[in-house]
């Protein structure tokens, strides 16, 4: 027998030796995953020219001009903030905005600017929210050298999560969030199978990884779920402040 099979014969025994052992202690041999060939070919979806931008699939909410896809939370009226100069700024005491389409599963995009004079401390400070199918609230604060309790601050799943790190601008100046939410399930007895998730960016910083939402995020009592739709729609919050907004687009998902 020559050398090179010689050599060939001891590397098969030695393979086969491997294959027996895993096979003895019930772990089978490696073997590749299958990957089934995707059944529709991916739709093609022009990205903006920025980050700002809304992608071709996007619904804008606000481009700067009107608040017609918008109206008031509480009682559904025409909303009541003012828009100027590109952006909609709170009117303090007009109450709540609430788009007039309803979302589920969703990326979302807004930007947002707390006052430029500084008033007040912790809450009172630049505060506001944008609550997810009316319920679920990513907090929106002047959280630049603003003390206040770690899940209420700027990109805190309000009274559930704090953010993973503090990436807030100096007040009046333009800031992001990018946004996506995972809308929650029930079953036909209301009780809910499968958390909402919800992932965040601020100023383009991963400040919430896919974390699950433990119910309605209310500031004065326990989280907890209330069965509704698939669908709602998107909610700002007046909190007295004269908080601006601009650039809002989202997509279904």
């Amino acid at each position: 027998m020559g050398k090179r099979t010689t050599t060939f014969a001891i590397i098969s025994i030695f393979a086969v030796s491997v294959y027996l052992c895993a096979v003895a202690v019930g772990r089978p041999a490696q073997q590749a995953a299958p990957f089934p060939p995707p059944k529709n070919e991916p739709p093609i979806v022009a990205p903006g020219n920025t980050s700002s931008d809304p992608p071709s699939d996007a619904m804008v909410l606000f481009d700067g001009k009107d608040l017609s896809k918008w109206r008031n939370a509480n009682n559904k009226s025409d909303a009541k903030w003012m828009v100027k100069d590109g952006y909609v700024q709170v009117v303090p005491g007009t109450g709540d905005i609430a788009t007039r389409e309803e979302f589920g599963d969703c990326q979302l995009h807004i930007e947002w600017a707390t006052p430029t004079e500084v008033k007040g401390e912790g809450q009172e400070r630049g505060n506001s929210g944008v609550f997810f199918m009316e319920r679920y609230e990513v907090q929106i604060l002047d959280s630049y050298n603003n003390k206040t309790y770690y899940h209420g601050q700027a990109g805190a799943i309000y009274n559930q999560y704090a953010p993973l790190v503090n990436a807030s601008r100096k007040p009046g100046e333009w800031q992001s969030y990018d946004i996506i939410f995972k809308a929650p399930k029930f079953d036909e007895q209301g009780k809910v199978t499968e958390r909402a998730r919800i992932t965040v960016l601020h100023n383009g910083v991963l400040i919430q990884n896919n974390v699950e939402i433990y119910g309605n995020t209310w500031h004065d009592r326990a989280a907890l779920y209330i069965a509704h739709g698939p669908k709602a729609p998107l909610r700002l919050q007046d909190h007295h402040n004269t908080m601006r907004f601009r650039n809002i687009w989202i997509r279904q998902l």
